[in-house]
């Protein structure tokens, strides 16, 4: 393909040719004017041996550059100033005009160059020569060969106008082809000029003082070398501050790069390039990102998709962006000269040190924004629903601590609590899938009904809330209620079947005191009147909070019943069903209420639950119940105790940390303790609390699944929940001799767990035909009214020393002669006499 040349590059390059074509004209008419000034009659010939050494002088002199590389081209400073000083000493100003055109034309004759840069630099060389020559004519100065006069302010002034004129011709041209401003082209080269400038200056002087003093032209061989000598000095010298500067601007433009900013590091990188290796355009191609940041000195040209570029550029460098071993580049870094440019080795080692901090600064920001988008996934996961995407408990929380905060400067605002009718046969019928989808079409549903002001959220399970923000009334508040449960009622088809979505929701406004728990607490009175009553909602009123009444009350005394050490936990032996004996014992907290008597769990554990007292209650349980085996253990029955734990202990982040700390504290081994878990943790509840049961099951803590076969999914929450143990629930151990589906579910249960290396217990042993079925069935163990009733610590201990039928741990005469069947692997407790007491199978 052929290239094609930018319209901008064809405007600068007609510019140019205009600006030369009248540095051209100029030119010639200037040498026309000098050639009719020699030709008039009367005018002396200069010695044609003078004339010849100044043309050599003046080429000399105009080879010898001091050059700064302008993108493709080089901003350079001649000697030529000073042999046109000495030849306006020497000899009449139109001569030395026609002299410097022809030392100049001679040498470019047989120089590899354009024809432009050709004509500019005769013309600018030939103009600068006339400036100088009319001073000296306007001075009135006559050239004395054989005795020059040392006029110091004239060669002063002289040296000044060159210099002057110099810049005048070429910074334009400069600016134009490097698209830089003038001031900039003139900032770039001052410093260099004005040492030339002053150098040129004494040399000049001390070249005519000498010619004045020895009247002997020949004197003038020695000025070459001075000259060189003087040249390679300040060549020298000039280069190593070109070097050093350039260093600094590298390291300018390093530091430059460490910004965070993806976009800002690639269009910084892109200017200072062209700044850095003064070319004419920089680009980035990123192939991964699919994307090239292209532009200037001055500013962006591109930044998008990555495209071919056709644009005539006649040299580009290109470097790869990878790390200091060459591995893995992310893209390259172009630099583009609208000229044949050969970078020097300096040069190459500095773009390659500039594309490794590129690369560096590329890999940091895209470190950065990488994570930055995971700390903003992570906080949204933090305060949404995964399932729904709506905003969770947590956020619904902060938002209505807010309004609260705020007080009586805002609105009204209340909560809409929202259950969904029968949501249990959906999972049921269809599977827990069908049942996502249901609920994200819920979400669905309720977002799109709800106003800007509102706020929709998940609770878990199939309960939802609404915060109803910026009420003018309350009486707004039930009709944006039912606005929102109405828009439910559309059907939604799931797995081909449609299904019409029916809900109960609960209003409470803003209380005055208690926030958003007193807030929450009242919207669930009101949900769950609304379904008592058969009504899609219900507004909170006190009057009608009458069932509620005692579990407030309990809920304003449980700081005081855990600090004065009202909850007391009694211990229920569970038994081996063939031998007898007591296995292990389950701790049973109750409640010594001063004024209500003995509450058992049912009647306070939920108020606990949705308190701040949970972690006190939960540890003064374990407290009691650890303190409890280790008396055991010294008195001969080294058992394991098991503790009820509720859900939302394991939602806690540091409970596993402070059972293993309770352990170690009473030096009770891991394996002494085993945790019981409710079957009714919904799968959501699983997904965070596995993590806390896992690391208290490494430690060597057992855990018991409890009411198993009550719950709606129990292969799902053994598939999840690292369990040891069983617990079939009372109401299955109830009906075995009556119900063949009982026995059914019991004989199932314990094939389920002799195939996962499980052990069951029976819950609420009665009677012994119970205790029969349930061994014939292969349950090994159980617990109930049969053996012992719940009991304190030391009445435990006592039973279990004295025994029955003359054995210390038993509690029932076994059902098998002794030996007949193989025993239960058993433990002894050290340092004992007594008979050592089995232990359940991990």
């Amino acid at each position: 393909m052929t290239p094609q040349r930018n319209s901008n590059d064809d405007a600068t390059g007609r510019r140019l040719w205009l600006l030369i074509g009248l540095v051209v004209v100029l030119a010639l008419a200037v040498v026309a004017g000098s050639v009719r000034l020699i030709l008039e009659p009367g005018r002396p010939i200069p010695s044609i041996g003078l004339l010849i050494g100044f043309v050599i002088l003046t080429a000399f002199a105009s080879r010898m550059m001091v050059r700064i590389r302008l993108q493709s081209g080089k901003l350079s400073s001649t000697w030529l100033d000073l042999a046109i000083v000495v030849g306006l000493v020497l000899l009449p100003p139109p001569w030395v005009v026609l002299g410097t055109a022809v030392a100049i034309t001679a040498p470019k004759l047989f120089v590899t160059t354009t024809t432009q840069r050709i004509l500019f630099a005769v013309g600018k060389e030939t103009l600068v020569a006339a400036a100088c020559g009319a001073l000296f004519l306007l001075s009135g100065y006559q050239p004395a060969p054989e005795r020059p006069s040392v006029n110091i302010g004239l060669m002063a002034a002289a040296v000044a106008v060159m210099w002057l004129a110099d810049e005048l011709i070429a910074i334009p041209v400069l600016a134009v082809a490097t698209h830089r401003s003038m001031r900039q082209m003139f900032l770039i080269g001052i410093r260099l000029s004005i040492v030339m400038v002053i150098s040129r200056f004494v040399l000049a002087v001390l070249i005519v003082a000498i010619l004045r003093s020895s009247g002997d032209a020949r004197l003038l061989l020695i000025v070459p070398p001075v000259m060189l000598s003087v040249h390679f000095w300040q060549a020298g010298h000039e280069r190593g501050r070109q070097e050093r500067e350039s260093w600094q601007r590298l390291a300018d433009t390093t530091d430059e790069l460490n910004v965070v900013e993806l976009d800002e590091v690639l269009r910084n990188a892109v200017i200072r390039a062209c700044q850095l290796f003064t070319a004419i355009e920089a680009e980035i191609r990123l192939p991964a990102d699919d994307r090239v940041v292209r532009g200037s000195n001055g500013a962006i040209a591109y930044d998008g998709p990555m495209t071919e570029d056709t644009r005539a550029v006649d040299t580009v460098e290109t470097t790869e962006l990878s790390g200091h071993d060459g591995n893995n580049p992310i893209g390259s870094l172009r630099i583009h000269f609208q000229g044949p440019v050969r970078l020097t080795e300096s040069e190459h080692f500095k773009l390659k040190a500039f594309s490794s901090a590129l690369y560096t600064a590329i890999r940091n920001a895209k470190a950065y924004a990488e994570l930055g988008r995971i700390a903003a996934a992570n906080a949204h996961a933090a305060t949404h629903d995964p399932l729904t995407g709506l905003p969770n408990r947590r956020q619904l929380y902060e938002r209505a601590g807010q309004l609260f905060r705020a007080g009586t400067d805002q609105k009204l605002f209340a909560l809409l609590l929202i259950d969904l009718n029968h949501f249990k046969e959906v999972n049921d019928t269809l599977g827990h899938g069908a049942g996502d989808k249901v609920l994200q079409m819920v979400a669905a549903h309720l977002r799109d009904a709800a106003t800007p002001n509102d706020l929709v959220a998940r609770l878990g399970g199939d309960e939802f809330a609404v915060l109803l923000g910026d009420l003018p009334t309350p009486a707004l508040a039930t009709h944006r209620a039912e606005a929102l449960l109405s828009a439910l009622e559309i059907g939604v088809e799931v797995e081909g079947m449609q299904i019409v979505v029916e809900a109960a929701g609960g209003i409470a406004l803003a209380p005055g005191s208690g926030g958003i728990d007193e807030l929450m607490r009242r919207a669930d009175v009101a949900m769950y009147q609304a379904k008592r009553a058969g009504d899609q909602t219900m507004t909170y009123a006190h009057s009608r909070d009458t069932a509620d009444v005692g579990r407030l009350m309990l809920g304003g005394e449980l700081r005081r019943a855990v600090s004065e050490q009202e909850f007391v936990v009694d211990f229920q032996p569970i038994v081996d069903l063939g031998t007898g004996e007591v296995i292990s014992a389950e701790a049973l907290a109750r409640w010594h209420h001063p004024e209500h008597g003995p509450l058992t769990p049912i009647q306070f554990l939920e108020t606990v639950e949705r308190s701040g007292q949970l972690p006190a209650f939960a540890n003064a349980v374990l407290n009691q119940a650890l303190t409890a085996a280790g008396v055991w253990r010294e008195a001969g029955f080294d058992m394991p105790i098991a503790v009820n734990v509720s859900p939302r202990s394991l939602l806690d982040p540091t409970f596993p940390r402070t059972v293993l700390g309770r352990l170690e504290h009473y030096t009770v081994p891991a394996d002494r303790l085993v945790l019981e878990l409710t079957e009714t943790l919904t799968i959501s509840q699983l997904d965070v609390v596995g993590r806390a049961l896992a690391e208290l099951r490494e430690a060597g803590v057992r855990l018991a699944l409890d009411d198993f076969g009550t719950g709606l999914t129990p292969l799902s929450v053994l598939s999840r929940i690292p369990v040891h143990q069983l617990k079939i629930d009372r109401e299955f151990v109830t009906a075995i001799e009556t119900s063949s589906e009982a026995a059914a579910v019991i004989r199932s249960t314990v094939d389920l767990a002799r195939n996962l290396h499980l052990t069951v217990i029976a819950e609420g042993v009665e009677s012994e035909p119970q205790r029969h079925a349930l061994w014939e069935s292969g349950c090994v163990a159980g617990q109930g009214h049969l053996f012992a009733r719940a009991m304190s610590s030391p009445r435990l201990l006592a039973t279990l020393q004295r025994g029955t039928g003359g054995r210390p741990g038993a509690l029932a005469a076994a059902l098998h002669d002794e030996g007949s069947v193989v025993r239960m692997p058993r433990r002894r407790s050290p340092g004992s006499g007594r008979k050592p007491l089995p232990h359940l199978p991990a």
